[in-house]
C-alpha cells in the first residue's frame, strides 16, 4: 500500500513486518634496516587530510534475520548451506571497506545461540525451538573477527510474534509459561514492557550472549513499544494502574519503563564487559518542533509521544554509547528532511560522548515505488558528502544487506567510491587505553607482494592492528599517518605476533610501512618502526587490470565478459553508454609526482565504442581522452603523458558518459613513470 512518509516511516523491525505481510500503519627474503623512532598518532590532529579519505568512519550494515529478509536466505538450509551465506555477507562487507556488520540474533523473543532462556529461533530451522545443529552466534561473530570486522549483536527487546497465538510459540517460550506477559496487538505479540518482571527477564536473556559470546555491541532498533495501530491504543491500561504509581498519566509511565530497560542494561553490560558498546537506532524523529521547541523542523511521527522512545534524553544522560537514528527520507523532504535531521541529532549529541551515526535507507535507491529522489544514483552518496559538513557524525549503516548487494541503480557502487574509497578504523571510544606500539621485525617483497611481520607491544591491550604503507622512503611524518589513503588495512590480533601480505605493491616501487596497534574500543598505539622495501629496480611501471584485487571498482551496472580473446588477463568489464556519473576506475601507488605514461589495453570490436572517455585524475584536475575502442585493441595504447601526484588513489578511469554508440570497455592500464 502507499504510505505517507512524511508522517510515518518504517524501522528495521517494521521493515520486517512488511515482509511478512503484516499490516503496517498508513499516513506516517632480508629487511631493510628500520627506522629507530615511532611515530606518534597524537601528532595528528593539525594534519590536513582528505575528507573524501577518512582515517576513522564507522561502515556497517544491518544483516536482518527475521522473516529471513538477508540470513538465512530460508529456513531449513543444512549448517554448512547457512555458514556460506554467512561469509558471503561478510566478504561483501569488505569488499565494500566496511569494518563492521549488525546481526539480529534475537529476532521475536528467541535465539540465535542456545539461551537457555529462549527458545532456537525459528528462522534458522522453520521451527521454533529446533537445533540447527551447532551454534550460530559463536560461527558468526568468529569469522566477522577473522576479517576484523566487529559484530553488533541487534536485539530485539519485546517483540514476541509476528502474530497472536500463544500456541503457535514453542512449548519452553516464557510468553507460554507466562501468559500474563504477552500483550496482542495490531496482530502481533508483545512482552508488555509495563511489568517489571518483564523487564529483567528479556534484560536476563539478552545478558546471556554479553557474557557468554565476544560481541562488539549490543544493538537495539526503534521497535520498544509498539508503533500505532488502526485498532486503538496499546491495551495495558490494567498495567499501568498495577505498576504506575507515581505517573499522572500513562505516556509519562511508558516512557519511564523505556527508560528504565535503556539505563539498566547499560549498567549491566558496563559491568561485565565495559568495551562492549551499547548502541540504539531509533526511528529518526524524537519531537517535531512545532511540539516541543527542542524538537527538529520536521512534521513527522515522533517516536516520543508514539512509541514512548525520549531517544533525546538517553544521548544527554550518556546511557548509550552510540545513536544511529533512522534518518530514511531524502534530502528536501518536505515533512523530514534529511539534511534538517542530521543538523538536529549533530546538534543533540554535541556536550556529550555518545557517538552519532546514520542509520541509510539504502533499500529505498532505485526500488520500485520510491519517491523520484531515490531514482537519482546520487542520493545515497548525497547523503555522505552531506555528513561532512557535521564532524559529529561519525559513520553510516546500511539496511539491510540484500540491498547493498542488489546495488539497484549503482548508487551503492558511487557511494563507496565517493566515501569508502580506502579502508577505515572505526571511531575510537570512551574508555580503555591505547596499547604500546608493535615492533615490525620484518617486511619482504617475494611473488606475492610484501610480507610484514610483527611482534605485538610489550604493555596493553591489543585487539587489532592497523598497517599502513607510505610511498618512497625518507621520515615519516606523523601526518602521514593521519591520511586515510595510507592505510592499507587492519588485521584481528591473534598471539604474540602479526603478519599481513601487501599483495598490491608494484614491483617497481619503494615504500615505507608500519604497524600501530588497537584496543578493544580502537584507541591507537604509536607507530612501529618503519620498514623500507625498495623497488625491484628499472623505471617505475605498474599494470592493473580489472581483476586486480584492490586496483579496481565499478558498479553492478558494469557487465564482465571473456569473449573477446585480446582481452587482457580473464577478462573485462564492459556498460552500456548513459548520460550518468558511473565510471570504472582503476586504483594505483605512485611513488613520486611527476611525468607519467598512461597506455591502456582493451578487446577491440566494431560494435563498441567510437569515443569512449577514458579519465586521467592528474595533478592539476581530472581531464578526458576519448578512444575508438572499434580498432586498434589487443594491445597497449598510448593515451597520453601527464603529471600525476604521488600516493594511492583512483588514477584512471572508464565513463559512460558519452554519446556515441556501443559498449565501453574497462579492461586494463599501464602507468610508467618517465
Amino acid at each position: 500500500m502507499r504510505r505517507d512518509y512524511g508522517r510515518f516511516l518504517p524501522g528495521l523491525a517494521l521493515v520486517a513486518a512488511l515482509a511478512l505481510g503484516a499490516a503496517v500503519p498508513t499516513a506516517a627474503p632480508t629487511s631493510p634496516p628500520a627506522a629507530p623512532d615511532t611515530v606518534p598518532v597524537a601528532a595528528q590532529a593539525a594534519c590536513v587530510t582528505d575528507p573524501a579519505t577518512p582515517k576513522r568512519q564507522f561502515r556497517g550494515m544491518w544483516i536482518a534475520s527475521v522473516a529471513n529478509i538477508d540470513w538465512p536466505s530460508r529456513t531449513g538450509l543444512t549448517p554448512a548451506a547457512q555458514q556460506a551465506e554467512y561469509r558471503g555477507w561478510l566478504d561483501l562487507a569488505k569488499q565494500r571497506r566496511m569494518n563492521a556488520v549488525v546481526v539480529q540474533i534475537r529476532p521475536t523473543a528467541d535465539a540465535f545461540w542456545p539461551s537457555t532462556y529462549e527458545p532456537w529461533s525459528q528462522w534458522l530451522t522453520g521451527t521454533q525451538g529446533g537445533n540447527p545443529g551447532y551454534d550460530p552466534l559463536a560461527f558468526m561473530v568468529a569469522e566477522a573477527h577473522a576479517r576484523n570486522l566487529e559484530f553488533h549483536a541487534w536485539f530485539n527487546p519485546y517483540r514476541v510474534a509476528n502474530h497472536t497465538d500463544l500456541s503457535k510459540l514453542a512449548a519452553s517460550h516464557p510468553a507460554r509459561k507466562n501468559p500474563g506477559w504477552a500483550v496482542a496487538y495490531n496482530g502481533q505479540l508483545y512482552y508488555n514492557p509495563g511489568i517489571p518482571a518483564v523487564r529483567a527477564f528479556v534484560q536476563t536473556a539478552m545478558m546471556d550472549a554479553v557474557n557468554r559470546y565476544d560481541i562488539d555491541a549490543v544493538h537495539w532498533d526503534d521497535y520498544f513499544y509498539p508503533y500505532p495501530g488502526s485498532g486503538g491504543g496499546f491495551p495495558d491500561q490494567a498495567t499501568f494502574a498495577q505498576y504506575g504509581a507515581g505517573f499522572s498519566n500513562i505516556g509519562d509511565w511508558r516512557r519511564n519503563n523505556v527508560n528504565l530497560l535503556v539505563q539498566e542494561m547499560s549498567a549491566k553490560i558496563r559491568a561485565v564487559k565495559p568495551w562492549v558498546k551499547l548502541g540504539v537506532s531509533p526511528f529518526g524523529i524524537w519531537r517535531n518542533a512545532g511540539t516541543d521547541p527542542l524538537g527538529s523542523r520536521t512534521t513527522g511521527l515522533q517516536s516520543y509521544d508514539a512509541i514512548y522512545a525520549d531517544t533525546r534524553r538517553w544521548v544527554k544522560q550518556g546511557w548509550i554509547d552510540y545513536i544511529a537514528p533512522q534518518i530514511y527520507w531524502h534530502i528536501g523532504h518536505p515533512s523530514a528532511d534529511y539534511a534538517e535531521l542530521v543538523r538536529w541529532w549533530s546538534e543533540t549529541v554535541t556536550g556529550t560522548n555518545v557517538q552519532l551515526l546514520v542509520g541509510q535507507a539504502t533499500y529505498r535507491a532505485g526500488a520500485s515505488g520510491q519517491d523520484a529522489a531515490w531514482q537519482d544514483p546520487a542520493e545515497l552518496t548525497d547523503h555522505l558528502t552531506l555528513n561532512r559538513a557535521y564532524p559529529r557524525i561519525v559513520g553510516d549503516i546500511h539496511f539491510s544487506a540484500k540491498d547493498v548487494r542488489a546495488d539497484r541503480i549503482g548508487a551503492v557502487s558511487r557511494a563507496a567510491t565517493d566515501h569508502y574509497r580506502r579502508p577505515a578504523l572505526a571511531p575510537a571510544g570512551v574508555g580503555g587505553a591505547a596499547p604500546a606500539a608493535p615492533n615490525l621485525t620484518s617486511a619482504v617483497r617475494g611473488s606475492g607482494g610484501v610480507t610484514l611481520n610483527w611482534q605485538r607491544g610489550a604493555t596493553g591491550s591489543t585487539a587489532a592492528y592497523a598497517v599502513y604503507r607510505l610511498p618512497g622512503d625518507g621520515a615519516v611524518d606523523p601526518c602521514d599517518l593521519a591520511d586515510g589513503r595510507n592505510l592499507l588495512g587492519t588485521v584481528r590480533a591473534s598471539g604474540s605476533t602479526g603478519t599481513f601480505t601487501d599483495a598490491t605493491a608494484a614491483a617497481g616501487s619503494t615504500y615505507r610501512y608500519l604497524v600501530t596497534g588497537l584496543d578493544r574500543l580502537h584507541h591507537e598505539s604509536p607507530a612501529s618502526n618503519a620498514r623500507v622495501v625498495t623497488g625491484t629496480g628499472g623505471t617505475f611501471s605498474v599494470i592493473v587490470d580489472n581483476a586486480t584485487a584492490g586496483g579496481f571498482t565499478a558498479a553492478a551496472t558494469w557487465g564482465t565478459s571473456s569473449y573477446l580473446p585480446a582481452r587482457y588477463g580473464a577478462n573485462y568489464r564492459f556498460a552500456e553508454p548513459q548520460a550518468v556519473s558511473d565510471p570504472a576506475w582503476f586504483s594505483a601507488t605512485l611513488p613520486a609526482a611527476g611525468s607519467y605514461r598512461v597506455e591502456v589495453w582493451y578487446p577491440a570490436d566494431p560494435g563498441y565504442n567510437s569515443a569512449t572517455p577514458y579519465l586521467v585524475a592528474t595533478a592539476g584536475g581530472t581531464v578526458t581522452a576519448r578512444v575508438d575502442q572499434r580498432a586498434g585493441g589487443g594491445q597497449w595504447r598510448v593515451l597520453g603523458t601527464y603529471d600525476l601526484t604521488a600516493g594511492t588513489r583512483q588514477v584512471v578511469g572508464v565513463s559512460r558518459w558519452t554519446s556515441t554508440t556501443g559498449y565501453v570497455v574497462a579492461d586494463a592500464v599501464r602507468i610508467t613513470r618517465l
